[in-house]
Formats: structure tokens, sequence, C-alpha cells
């Protein structure tokens, strides 16, 4: 089992919350009152999202340190758009990396 949790953490977190979500389905229906959340976070914060179900606690929510944590999720997320974006940055047409000058 060890294994295929640490196989998961490599193949990034949509794989860990689709796995969770079929495994522990009453997890997320007491977290998120509506499909569409979740849903959106696994299409565009899936590590926020993965981060914010795991720290939930029933009755509480996401209280004292725990919010440092999905701080920390949400600059996982962002960091990974724009380190794909950087990446990319030369298959933009029209775009170059050396400086034009407009003599």
């Amino acid at each position: 089992m060890c294994c295929f949790l640490t196989l998961l953490a490599f193949l990034g977190p949509r794989a860990a919350l689709a796995f969770w979500w079929i495994v522990d389905m009453g997890r997320f229906n007491m977290v998120y009152n509506t499909f569409i959340f979740p849903f959106l976070g696994f299409l565009f914060l899936p590590f926020t999202t993965l981060m914010y179900t795991l720290l939930w606690q029933p009755l509480v929510g996401v209280t004292g340190f725990a919010w440092v944590w999905l701080g920390l999720a949400v600059v996982l997320d962002i960091a990974s758009y724009s380190g794909g974006a950087y990446g990319n940055r030369n298959r933009i047409p029209g775009y170059s990396r050396e400086t034009v000058s407009t003599d």
C-alpha cells in the first residue's frame, strides 16, 4: 500500500484526489456541500483542494496553523502554472528572448 501511495504522489495531486474520492467519498461529502467546488478544484487548484480536504475537521473547519499549509498549497498551484508558462515561453509565436531594438 505504501508503494501505491508513493506512486500517487508522483502522478500528481489530481490522481491522488481521484483515488481519495473513490476510496472515501464520505469525506468529500462532509467537506463540500456541492459537487462543483471539488470539481473546479480538481481542474484548476488541485494542490489546494487536496490540502483543504486533508486539513478540514468536522464541526471546526480549517483553523489555526492549517491556514499556513493551505496558503502553501495555493502558492504551489500558482508555481506549477507559472513554471509551465515560463518553461514554454519559446513556443509562443513572435516571442524572442533577445531584446528588440527600436532604432
